[in-house]
C-alpha cells in the first residue's frame, strides 16, 4: 500500500511540472534554438543553460515584470509594457513567442512598437514549460502535485502507525 501511495504522488507531482500545455522536457530540447540569443544563470550566477547574451537571462522569467531582468538594455516599447504592468505568464509569453513586434503593438497599444527579439516559435508551449521550472513563480497544477504529495505522505504515515 506504501508503495502506491508514494508512486500515486510522484506522478501527481511530477505532471504538475507540465506548464499549461507543455512539457518541460521536450522544452529543454527546443530551448537549445534559444540559447543562440538567451541564457539560463540563477540568482547565484551558477550557469544552467549556457546562451548568448543578446537577449536577457530567462531564468526567473514566468512571473516577472517585462523588461526587468536586470542588467540588460531593454527596447523602450517592452520597457513601456513592463511599467503598464505586464507580468509574463503562460499566455503572455506564448504569444510573444510567436510574435514579439506584434504582441508588443498590442500590449503597449503603439502601432510603432518594436522588438529586439526577432526569432518567432510557432508551438512555444514546451519552452514555456522548461522556463517556468527555473521560476519562483510555480505553476498551479505542480503547487496542487505537491499538496496531494503532502496529503498522500500524511495518510502513509498515518496508514503506518
Amino acid at each position: 500500500m506504501k508503495t502506491i501511495l508514494s508512486s500515486a504522488a510522484m506522478i501527481i507531482a511530477l505532471s504538475g511540472t507540465a506548464f499549461a500545455e507543455g512539457d518541460a522536457a521536450k522544452g529543454e530540447k527546443d530551448f537549445k534554438k534559444c540559447k543562440s540569443c538567451h541564457a539560463i544563470v540563477d540568482d547565484a550566477g551558477e550557469v544552467i543553460f549556457k546562451g548568448g547574451k543578446t537577449g536577457p537571462n530567462l531564468y526567473g522569467v514566468v512571473g516577472r515584470a517585462a523588461g526587468a531582468a536586470e542588467g540588460f538594455k531593454y527596447g523602450n516599447s517592452i520597457m513601456d509594457a513592463g511599467t503598464a504592468g505586464l507580468v509574463w505568464d503562460a499566455d503572455n509569453l506564448a504569444a510573444y513567442i510567436k510574435d514579439p513586434k506584434g504582441f508588443l503593438k498590442e500590449a503597449t497599444g503603439d502601432s510603432a512598437a518594436k522588438s529586439k527579439m526577432t526569432f518567432k516559435w510557432g508551438k512555444p508551449e514546451n519552452i514555456i514549460a522548461f522556463l517556468a521550472t527555473f521560476s519562483a513563480e510555480m505553476p498551479a497544477e505542480a503547487a496542487e502535485g505537491e499538496a496531494a504529495e503532502g496529503e498522500a505522505a500524511e495518510a502513509e504515515s498515518t496508514a503506518s502507525e
